[in-house]
């Protein structure tokens, strides 16, 4: 069954990965996110998506006014994917300050600050919406040299299900998926280096990383109506990494 989610509108927060990557694929393919689903991508750095018709909108996430003066240029949205992040690795005796915050900021802080306001745009539309945070299977396990993005991770997780109990009696929907890595620019900068590639590989059952479009599709099930009875979950989609 095809997954209909194209009259609905979606803010994108972050570098939009997951979908624009998916995107570019064949259009017809069930499990990507098109131009006509997501209407607005909220980028931490100014850029511009030609073509795609998405609206862009240029903001600092770790700036809290600046965040509040774009989102009020967003019209109405009735789904939201919260998908910023940065992972600066760094051994817990050697953390620096700027990451910590940096860290913090965008991992938790903005998700936090973006998912109030367009919460709160949701309730007085009377919109039953859905919600879905990117975190990690980081917040589950303790990772070498991942003390700050594991905490982050691990409070968004905790948020999630705040979230889910808060606005449940309001009908919107929050969850969030945890992929094991992936290799996005992120997950390249961070897992290019074959060894250490290959001793997480030998923790998943599975013995590879995800791929974009399963990340994507799992977002677009929590989405969907076909997770119609679905929120305050964390689902893995990590290879069986959990488990393991």
């Amino acid at each position: 069954a095809e997954l209909l989610l194209w009259d609905l509108r979606v803010l994108c927060k972050g570098k939009g990965v997951w979908f624009s990557r998916g995107k570019r694929r064949d259009s017809k393919r069930r499990g990507s996110l098109l131009p006509s689903l997501v209407r607005y991508c909220l980028w931490p750095l100014c850029c511009v998506l030609q073509g795609t018709g998405i609206e862009t909108l240029c903001v600092d996430l770790g700036d809290w006014d600046a965040t509040e003066a774009a989102l009020s240029k967003v019209g109405a949205i009735d789904l939201l994917v919260n998908n910023a992040a940065v992972a600066v690795l760094q051994p817990f005796l050697e953390v620096t300050k700027e990451a910590f915050d940096r860290s913090f900021d965008v991992n938790l802080r903005a998700v936090f600050h973006v998912s109030q306001i367009i919460s709160q745009q949701m309730i007085a539309r009377g919109v039953q919406g859905a919600i879905v945070n990117i975190s990690s299977q980081a917040s589950q396990r303790a990772l070498q040299d991942h003390a700050v993005y594991c905490s982050t991770k691990s409070a968004l997780d905790m948020l999630t299900k705040v979230m889910a109990l808060e606005l449940g009696p309001h009908k919107i929907r929050v969850n969030s998926v945890n992929p094991t890595v992936v290799m996005t620019d992120m997950g390249r900068i961070n897992w290019s280096e074959p060894q250490k590639a290959a001793a997480m590989i030998s923790r998943i059952p599975l013995q590879k990383f995800a791929e974009v479009d399963d990340v994507v599709n799992s977002i677009l099930f929590l989405l969907s109506d076909k997770s119609a009875m679905t929120t305050g979950v964390s689902l893995p989609v990590d290879g069986g990494f959990l488990v393991s």
